[in-house]
């Protein structure tokens, strides 16, 4: 991890009890009355410490949250693939949303599977009354990418895309095969997974002691959400602001993406930025100074949103 990522300051720790599963919260910064929290979601196969040090820097003028969502981290791992699915990972977002801000919509924020998933609360009914903005880095909505897919397949102009898309996430149909990637990580991938992330991002990421788990476990959410959302992808518009921030040196990501995301989202901010996919590692600055700036400029949610759900805990420190 490069200097400017390490942190000083360590979180306080918190668990939210999601129907059977318990999820590790981490906490930083004061609790400012009237102002809405920040919730920071993790991709794969990451957990919540890869944002401590965007966390940290926001901490100064905001009240933050992160999550090890489930299977990863200190978080509950289920076993079935069943209990992966968005459906089950929303219930965590509201479970958290209940115990740090029952009564305010929150800032959102995630990153790779962390924005895919996040996605779903953003464009559904229910949910997206609990969201003041959203920032998404590196993950689209399945169901907007499963639209994105079937336009370009109508298009054959637009087929190079396709296979410029195919050719950066072929890692995504090799987690459909039962049994193959799991053991890929049972069997030393954990211990070469810093060495992977230094080539492909010029850092030096401290190695994690829960990455084996962490990426057998993360494996189930491409195979309980991907084949059914990509093949079947539903209208997902959303009145939340978002802002959208695209690094152009993506591996997993092709630019052209994010090309149809206006026809879902009229509220949409675009950033990009020279760099690769780790962002919440190798910009930690640039990337709080961005979400600082987008909830700035926004304007203040309100109190106690329509469709939200009774409380169930307040912070239960572990």
């Amino acid at each position: 991890m490069p200097a400017s990522a390490r942190t000083t300051i360590e979180p306080t720790l918190h668990t939210v009890a999601s129907g059977d599963v318990t999820l590790a919260l981490y906490a930083w910064g004061k609790v400012r009355k009237g102002q809405a929290p920040i919730i920071l979601v993790h991709g794969y196969p990451d957990s919540a410490r890869v944002w401590h040090a965007t966390a940290e820097i926001l901490a100064v003028n905001h009240r933050v949250y992160a999550y090890d969502v489930r299977g990863a981290g200190h978080s509950s791992r289920p076993t079935k693939t069943a209990d992966y699915t968005l459906d089950h990972l929303m219930a965590d977002l509201d479970a958290v949303i209940d115990a740090v801000s029952p009564d305010q919509p929150v800032h959102l924020v995630g990153h790779d599977w962390g924005s895919i998933q996040c996605w779903e609360g953003v464009t559904s009914p229910t949910q997206q009354s609990r969201i003041a903005t959203y920032t998404s880095i590196s993950g689209p909505s399945l169901d907007h990418a499963g639209d994105w897919l079937r336009r370009r397949l109508r298009r054959p102009r637009q087929w190079s895309q396709l296979a410029r898309q195919f050719g950066h996430s072929w890692y995504a149909m090799l987690f459909q095969l039962p049994g193959l990637a799991p053991a890929v990580w049972r069997y030393g991938l954990d211990r070469r997974w810093p060495g992977i992330v230094s080539r492909l991002e010029g850092i030096e990421p401290d190695a994690s002691p829960t990455q084996g788990e962490d990426g057998r476990w993360g494996i189930e959410l491409y195979r309980a959400n991907f084949p059914a959302r990509l093949a079947r992808p539903r209208p997902r518009p959303t009145d939340v602001p978002v802002q959208l921030i695209v690094p152009t040196r993506d591996p997993f990501m092709v630019q052209e993406i994010w090309d149809d995301l206006p026809h879902w989202v009229p509220n949409l901010t675009r950033r990009e930025i020279d760099a690769g996919h780790w962002l919440p590692l190798t910009e930690p600055a640039f990337l709080a100074d961005c979400i600082d700036t987008f909830i700035l400029t926004q304007p203040e949610p309100v109190q106690t949103p329509v469709g939200r759900r009774k409380s169930r805990r307040k912070e239960t420190v572990a």
